[in-house]
């Protein structure tokens, strides 16, 4: 055996001893601590900075100047290790707060059992649901395993609709009681005119490539099995006659791919005055907010972006493939609020006609996946937090 292997065995010995660590001490920890009655923590292993939902959940706490203590564990990947010091900080929290919240898968969390009188409360990333997640997979490819016990201890789980509840509790193998409809934190954004205002100001200083001209924004899922091995098919993409068709008409033509996709985008020095790769851009709307036609497939930042009533279109060369290995709730061709395109002279005619889009089927969207327009979803999570969710008993 070479020095490598030996390396690697200990390692993974090693990551298991702190893992076992782990879970000893938030026994201990629940068992001897009782719980703190106003502690709020924020786990997450997808964002090492406060923002998305968690951000705007602080601010409202701050706003009202309410007596919640809340404490901070947050890695940019559940990939990077963790030392014994972070192991013990996590089961402090997860042992002993009142409410527990992530913003994520989170493996850590779901092989214990969470102490009466307390929640661990799912605050997902993504808003809406279509495309099926969790376990709606099982029997797909690469579906979970059903004894798996990820996500089945959530407690409560927060999403933007009574009509998608039924799909996030079969997602999360949750009872749909658990299934809270108050918004999506992070949405409250857009109904936010100063704060937007603020923030187009800000990326036009920023982004000067965009001062002056139409953005169009290129912002696809993800394809391949998960985050080691997630592309993006840039081959689907005929550079030259995007730029040839498009830049005539005062487009810019932004990229901003799955933060799971390590490939830069292969854009030609010569088009370098027309495509602009955005990726390493942390919150994606904010970049929604300057972009006035969003080109995507799979991806729920269409969410979002129908908030603000703009165009969309929906690139989905591989659409019958995706439908056989990752399906979705509704019927695609039903569900997206756009003109379903498969190749690039389909994709170039509908951004050349987008302002003849209905706007019909994007409000009859709006009204499905958001129960409440309003800019008030976290003033409402922050009120369920105050009353012990005592209101939605």
């Amino acid at each position: 055996m070479n020095l490598k292997k030996i390396s690697d065995k200990l390692n993974l010995y090693y990551q298991r001893v702190k893992k076992l660590y782990f879970r000893v001490i938030y026994v201990i920890f629940k068992s001897v601590v009782p719980v703190r009655q106003n502690h709020v923590a924020f786990l997450s292993d997808s964002r090492s900075s406060l923002s998305g939902n968690f951000e705007y959940i602080v601010n409202e706490i701050n706003r009202r100047d309410d007596p919640f203590k809340m404490a901070f564990a947050l890695n940019g990947t559940n990939y990077q290790a963790k030392s014994f010091w972070m192991y013990t900080k996590i089961a402090w929290l997860i042992g002993t707060s009142k409410y527990v919240l992530v913003d994520d898968f989170y493996p850590l969390v779901y092989p214990l059992k969470i102490r009466k009188n307390a929640e661990l409360i799912q605050v997902w990333h993504a808003v809406g649901a279509f495309k099926k997640f969790g376990f709606s997979r099982v029997g797909l490819p690469d579906g979970p395993d059903p004894k798996s016990k990820n996500h089945r201890n959530y407690t409560k789980a927060i999403v933007s609709s009574k009509h998608v509840a039924p799909f996030y509790a079969e997602g999360f193998g949750i009872d749909e009681d658990r299934v809270c409809p108050l918004g999506v934190p992070r949405t409250d954004l857009f109904f936010d005119d100063e704060k937007k205002s603020a923030i187009v100001q800000e990326l036009e200083e920023k982004l000067t490539f965009i001062q002056n001209k139409k953005v169009i924004l290129f912002a696809p899922t993800f394809r391949g099995r998960g985050q080691s091995n997630a592309y993006y098919p840039y081959e689907w993409l005929d550079f030259k006659a995007l730029h040839d068709a498009l830049a005539p008409l005062g487009y810019v033509f932004l990229f901003k791919m799955h933060p799971f996709v390590k490939e830069a985008v292969p854009i030609p020095e010569v088009y370098s005055d027309f495509f602009y790769d955005v990726s390493s851009s942390r919150e994606i709307n904010d970049l929604l907010l300057t972009t006035d036609l969003l080109i995507t497939d799979y991806s729920s930042v269409i969410f979002e972006y129908s908030l603000l009533k703009r165009q969309s279109i929906f690139f989905a060369p591989d659409l019958d493939e995706y439908r056989a290995t990752r399906d979705f709730y509704v019927k695609y061709e039903d569900f997206v609020p756009g003109p379903i395109t498969a190749n690039m002279p389909g994709l170039i005619q509908a951004i050349e006609n987008s302002d003849n889009q209905s706007q019909t089927k994007l409000q009859d969207f709006l009204d499905f996946y958001f129960d409440d327009l309003d800019g008030q979803a976290s003033a409402r999570f922050v009120d369920a937090l105050e009353t012990d969710f005592g209101h939605l008993k």
